[in-house]
């Protein structure tokens, strides 16, 4: 009977009392694995949906907005918009065709405003400037390339009859597109000018240490938005329209990437609220956000490695750029300038980014270019 009252447990039985808490806890991990579960799933799905652009609003269609602008259309179907300028082109002495830049339109021609009378009659410049793809009244390419910019420069210049040699001058982002030119369409070229173009901070030719230098030159918020387009071209849309984090100080317009000079001139030849609205009227996308992931993704070429385009002195290319552009480090133009030395590089001391508005820059800029001299 003592014996009874001293009752001794089995291992086994002791197992199964250790066995139940386990097995509690275990059911609730479950439970929670499956919350996270569709919580992640979920938030794949939002961020799928958040990272899709939506369709464009073509020009002429149901809901896009009306074509009121001359265009011409492309081999592949789609619709170039253009805007004449200068002497009529069956006159003309100089044909340019004029690239402009980011978040732009072809109404923003950057030479024109200061460019005189007298010498657009005197040496007989024609301008022509158009709407790069998607800006404006220029139907969005999907598929479009570093090459595809060239070209439709080419079929521009081939259907407005302007010969077999033009000029391309480009301003900031539509330097980029004088680059390709350079690469593509050299045989076409009677001159070239890149005023302020926006460079790629991953284009191997720069040595790391000043690109990386110059990259965090950039506000914060710039660095990321170009880190996307260049790392993570499919998140470009939803990082420039979430509103976690600040995005592009460009895209928003800020002025503080605006130097003293910039903001004095600016005010002076600000385009129309109807222009203005033209620029992003068929959707963002394929805008200013295309334009970032071609602009800064990966590149098909490298323009420091590109040879003179005018070998016997035919012709010349030149770089203008402000010391003080607060868009587009001045150290990787000196870089660039110094590298291919058949550049004629131009650099205005205490100027920004907006020098083409500046008094003057017109004349200055196209009479070098049809010059053909440094």
């Amino acid at each position: 009977m003592a014996a009874g009252g001293s009752r001794k447990i089995s291992a086994a039985s002791a197992r199964s009392h250790t066995r139940k808490p386990k097995q509690n806890s275990s059911f609730t991990s479950g439970i929670f694995k499956k919350i996270l579960l569709v919580f992640f799933v979920g938030f794949v799905a939002y961020a799928y949906q958040a990272s899709r652009p939506p369709p464009p609003k073509l020009c002429g269609s149901s809901e896009g907005p009306p074509v009121t602008a001359s265009r011409i259309k492309l081999k592949d179907g789609r619709h170039l918009a253009y805007k004449e300028a200068g002497v009529p082109k069956d006159i003309a002495k100089h044909k340019i065709v004029y690239i402009h830049g980011f978040d732009s339109c072809r109404h923003d021609l950057s030479i024109y405003p200061t460019l005189s009378a007298e010498t657009i009659e005197s040496l007989g410049v024609y301008i022509v400037a158009f709407d790069r793809p998607g800006y404006g009244q220029s139907d969005p390419n999907p598929q479009r390339t570093l090459k595809s910019m060239a070209q439709d420069v080419e079929q521009l210049a081939d259907q407005l009859g302007l010969g077999s040699k033009f000029y391309v001058v480009g301003f900031s982002m539509g330097g980029e597109a004088v680059w390709t030119c350079l690469k593509y369409i050299p045989h076409r070229l009677a001159g070239a000018t890149l005023i302020a173009p926006v460079v790629n901070y991953w284009w191997p030719g720069f040595p790391a240490d000043l690109s990386k230098e110059a990259y965090y030159m950039q506000f914060p918020q710039d660095q990321w938005t170009l880190r996307v387009a260049h790392y993570l071209p499919w998140l470009t849309y939803w990082w420039n329209t979430q509103k976690f984090f600040p995005s592009s100080s460009v895209i928003a317009r800020s002025d503080d990437i605006l130097n003293k000079e910039d903001k004095d001139v600016i005010p002076r030849f600000n385009s129309s609220e109807t222009e203005d609205a033209e620029i992003r009227q068929q959707g963002e996308y394929e805008s200013i956000h295309r334009d970032l992931m071609i602009g800064f993704g990966k590149w098909e070429f490298d323009p420091m490695d590109l040879e003179t385009p005018f070998p016997n002195g035919e012709g010349s290319v030149h770089l203008w750029m402000g010391d003080e552009d607060l868009y587009v480090p001045v150290t990787l133009q000196r870089y660039i300038a110094k590298r291919l030395n058949w550049i004629c590089y131009h650099e205005l001391p205490g100027s920004g980014h907006m020098f083409p508005y500046a008094d003057g820059m017109g004349d200055a800029i196209v009479k070098s270019l049809v010059s053909g001299k440094c």
